[in-house]
């Protein structure tokens, strides 16, 4: 179904659903795009209004958690800009490209069990201590995270934040910082590239709809929750886990779609046609 369609009490229920997935995302610097993905998709809301609206949640979480960081000195701008420089220009191809809906499904399956993995792993929390930044791999990782991150509608943080510290570049708290300021610049890049891809199109992003305003102030509180405590105090492992499982379960639903869901896709696409 598409965002326009959702009844009342599915709109609160995924606003609740979005607040908890932005409490879990930004205790450690993270705008919560996989989650939010994961949860449309469990909902089975069509493929055109993912991108769009997960990223824009991301804006929203990934800058009060910048902020918050930023204020504990978790953000190293000297780290930061290297991946940037070609993740913005990257994201924005992203987000201009649209992918045929049964590939997409099935790349953000492959992103879900990624994200999930990401959350289920333990990765090294090591001191102050840091391995140097080589320029070029930095340049490298941050245009494949940035295509890939427009491409899917995520802010790459899932990605960027195990390279990061297993390759022992920065600590953990300054990988939380650092990850929320690339998912804002990340998902603000793909965005503009899917807005650019409109108005060639003529399409209509689902911006209009009054439930994004809800989703905003839903993500809005739960940032404001996670990014307090996730500054102060990484979040806590088991948490993490109990979101991959509904990562999983979202990318089983992208893999093997019912048959309830695909009757309804295949009938807007022959009445748009």
């Amino acid at each position: 179904m598409s965002i326009d369609q959702l009844a009342t009490n599915d709109i609160a229920l995924l606003a609740l659903a979005f607040l908890i997935v932005a409490v879990l995302y930004s205790l450690v610097g993270h705008g919560g795009g996989s989650g939010y993905l994961a949860v449309m998709a469990l909902y089975g809301i069509l493929p055109a209004d993912l991108r769009p609206i997960a990223l824009a949640l991301n804006v929203l979480v990934s800058s009060i958690g910048l902020v918050r960081f930023a204020k504990v000195r978790a953000f190293e701008i000297k780290i930061f800009w290297p991946f940037v420089v070609t993740s913005i220009p990257c994201a924005f191809i992203g987000g201009y490209i649209e992918l045929d809906p049964t590939i997409y499904k099935i790349a953000l399956g492959v992103i879900l069990l990624f994200s999930a993995y990401r959350l289920f792993m333990h990765l090294p929390t090591q001191g102050e201590k840091t391995n140097s930044l080589p320029l070029f791999a930095a340049l490298v990782c941050g245009s494949v995270i940035g295509l890939l991150s427009g491409v899917i509608g995520v802010g790459g943080g899932i990605f960027l934040s195990p390279i990061l510290l297993l390759m022992g570049w920065a600590t953990a708290r300054q990988t939380a910082g650092i990850s929320a300021g690339f998912i804002l610049v990340n998902s603000l890049a793909g965005l503009a590239g899917i807005f650019a891809a409109s108005i060639q199109d003529g399409t209509t992003l689902p911006f209009s709809n009054v439930s994004i305003i809800i989703f905003a102030a839903a993500v809005v509180m739960g940032g404001l929750v996670g990014s307090s405590i996730g500054s102060k105090k990484l979040g806590h492992i088991s948490l993490r886990r109990v979101l991959a499982v509904v990562l999983v379960l979202a990318a089983v639903k992208m893999f093997f779609p019912s048959t309830s869901q695909s009757a309804p896709e295949s009938a807007n696409e022959t009445s748009d046609s």
